[in-house]
Parts: C-alpha cells; sequence; structure tokens
C-alpha cells in the first residue's frame, strides 16, 4: 500500500503542475492537439510543434481512447528532458469527438501524459487506469471538475 500512497502523491503532483484545461475546442485529435499545445507553457528548449507532432504520430499508430469519455494521449516515447518537466494535463474537450473508443463512446476528457522515463509513464497509466474504474471519479470528469477538486478526488480514492 505504501507504493500505490506514494503514486497518488506522484499523480497528483503530476496534474497540478500540468494543470486542468477547459473547453478545448477541436472536432479532431490533431486539432485538439494544435489548440491544447498552445496553451502550454513548456520548458526550456521544448517547442509547442514537437509536442504536438509527438502527440499526432501516436495518434495514428492506434487510438488513444479507452473508454467512459476518457483518452489518454501521449508521445510513443517519453518527450521531457528532465524528471521536474514531466507532467499530466487534464484537457476538457467543448465539444465530445469520435476517438474510435473501444466502448464506441465519445471521447470528452483527455489527459495528457508528458513524461520522463517509461518507468513514471507505464506507473502513471497503471494509477490512471485504477482512477477511471472509479465512477465517482469519471463523475467529475463528465462534469468538467476544477483541478481541486480532481486532486482531492485522488487523494480520496483507494485504488
Amino acid at each position: 500500500m505504501e507504493e500505490n500512497t506514494e503514486l497518488q502523491a506522484d499523480i497528483v503532483e503530476l496534474i497540478h503542475r500540468g494543470g486542468v484545461f477547459q473547453d478545448v475546442e477541436g472536432s479532431t485529435p490533431e486539432e485538439i492537439y494544435s489548440n491544447f499545445v498552445k496553451m502550454l507553457d513548456l520548458p526550456d528548449g521544448m517547442t509547442a510543434d514537437f509536442v504536438y507532432n509527438a502527440l499526432c504520430t501516436r495518434e495514428k499508430v492506434l487510438s488513444t481512447a479507452v473508454g467512459n469519455g476518457i483518452a489518454l494521449p501521449h508521445a510513443r516515447a517519453p518527450i521531457m528532458r528532465q524528471e521536474k518537466d514531466q507532467r499530466i494535463c487534464v484537457v476538457y474537450l467543448k465539444q465530445p469527438i469520435e476517438m474510435h473508443a473501444p466502448d464506441e463512446r465519445l471521447v470528452s476528457t483527455m489527459f495528457v501524459l508528458l513524461t520522463h522515463n517509461p518507468q513514471i509513464h507505464l506507473k502513471v497509466l497503471t494509477e490512471l487506469a485504477g482512477l477511471f474504474r472509479s465512477a465517482r471519479f469519471r463523475k467529475a470528469l463528465e462534469e468538467k471538475a476544477p483541478e481541486a477538486e480532481i486532486l482531492s478526488l485522488i487523494r480520496e480514492l483507494d485504488v
């Protein structure tokens, strides 16, 4: 249980670092990514175009939609150069979009993973999968909960 608590703290920190973006416009993943990356405060040496291309390249391989209206866009390989720069950005879409989710639901929330190494990336995916099993957490996402509420829920939930 110790590791799970530590990971939750990491998820909380990564989302806090990445932030929550409300009503991002676009009708395709590429349009969403294009609009979203322009809003990011990226570390020195990292460009919005680089992040956009990394997200689009991965999306072309296989949809990052996981079901329940959620997608997990990420690059095929970690793109952040330093651990302190990694983050998870919660992106609420202005209008849900089709992303070929396994449950055929439209995507309305994206958790964009910008990580530093494969181990952290896999830990984050595992923890997020646990959170997505919570009906309470999914309901908060459907209601476009602000950052403080999301972080509070993550701390409360025992996944």
